[in-house]
C-alpha cells in the first residue's frame, strides 16, 4: 500500500510510503482520502501524523503520469485531488505534520493541511509547480496564503523557489525545527499529548477556527458561540470543570 495508517495509544500514523520519494500519483491520493476519512472515524484515533518516513516527506506529483494528462483527464480528476488533501484538512482531530527531507508541490501542500508541523533542520520545502508551467493545484494556493500571507505565498509561488527548514520558520511556513533523527519523535509526542485532551473540545476548536477563517468575524464568533455552549453538554466540559474547581488548574484526565 502506498499509504499506511498504523495506530497506537491513541495517535494514528499516516505514512507516505511510496519509494523512493513518496510521489503523489493517483492512487496514492485516493488511499490518503480513504484513510484520512478513516482517522477521522476511529474513536482509538484522537490524534493524527502525517508522515513520509526518514529520508523524505513527499517530493510532489507523479510528474510522468500527469503528463500523460490532457486537458479532459485533469479537468475530471482536479477536484479529486483537491478532496484527498481537503479530506486530511478535515480530520476533526488534532493533525501534525511530521516533515524530513523534501517536502515539495503537494508534498508541501499535503503538510499545509495539518495544524502544526515539524520539519528537520535538513528538510526543503517549496511550490515548484510554476517551473512546469502550472500552478499548485491540490490547495496550495488558497492554504499556503492563509497560512503565511499573501506576498510571501506569492514569492514561492511565483519564483518557485524551495526554502530550508531555518527560512521556513521565518515565513511561517513550519512551527518547530529539530534534529532530522528527532522529527518523527517530536511529532508523535505533541500528538499523544492532545491525544490524552477533550476530543469534542478538541474538535470544537479546530472546527472553530478552520471556519471562522473562512468567513467574516459576525459569522465567526456564532460558530464560536454554538460550540461554546454545546460543550456545556458534554462529560468532558463536566469532568474538567470538576477538576479544576476541586484539584486546582491542569490536573484534569479526560480518558
Amino acid at each position: 500500500m502506498t499509504v499506511n495508517l498504523e495506530v497506537a495509544e491513541g495517535v494514528g500514523t499516516l505514512r507516505l510510503d511510496r519509494p523512493p520519494m513518496n510521489a503523489l500519483d493517483v492512487a496514492t491520493q485516493d488511499r490518503l482520502k480513504d484513510l484520512a476519512e478513516e482517522a477521522g472515524r476511529r474513536d482509538d484515533v484522537r490524534a493524527v501524523v502525517i508522515y513520509g518516513g526518514e529520508k523524505v516527506f513527499a517530493a510532489g506529483a507523479d510528474i510522468k503520469e500527469m503528463q500523460a494528462m490532457d486537458h479532459t483527464a485533469m479537468v475530471l480528476r482536479a477536484r479529486a485531488l483537491q478532496e484527498s488533501f481537503t479530506a486530511v484538512a478535515r480530520i476533526p482531530k488534532p493533525v501534525v505534520a511530521a516533515v524530513t527531507g523534501y517536502a515539495l508541490g503537494g508534498g508541501c501542500e499535503l503538510a499545509l493541511c495539518a495544524d502544526f508541523r515539524i520539519a528537520a533542520d535538513n528538510a526543503k520545502l517549496g511550490q515548484p509547480e510554476i517551473l512546469l508551467g502550472v500552478i499548485p493545484g491540490a490547495g496550495g494556493t488558497q492554504r499556503l496564503a492563509r497560512l503565511v500571507g499573501p506576498s510571501k505565498a506569492k514569492d514561492l509561488i511565483f519564483t518557485g523557489r524551495m526554502v530550508k527548514a531555518d527560512e521556513a520558520r521565518e515565513l511561517g511556513l513550519v512551527d518547530r525545527v529539530v534534529a532530522a533523527d528527532q522529527v518523527y519523535a517530536e511529532a508523535r509526542a505533541w500528538a499523544a499529548k492532545l491525544a490524552q485532551g477533550p476530543a469534542i473540545a478538541l474538535r470544537a476548536a479546530k472546527e472553530s477556527i478552520d471556519a471562522g477563517l473562512e468567513t467574516d468575524i459576525e459569522t465567526g464568533l456564532a460558530i464560536e458561540r454554538n460550540w461554546f455552549a454545546g460543550l456545556f453538554a458534554t462529560e468532558d466540559r463536566e469532568r474538567g470543570m470538576r477538576s479544576f474547581v476541586e484539584e486546582g488548574p491542569g490536573k484534569a484526565k479526560f480518558l
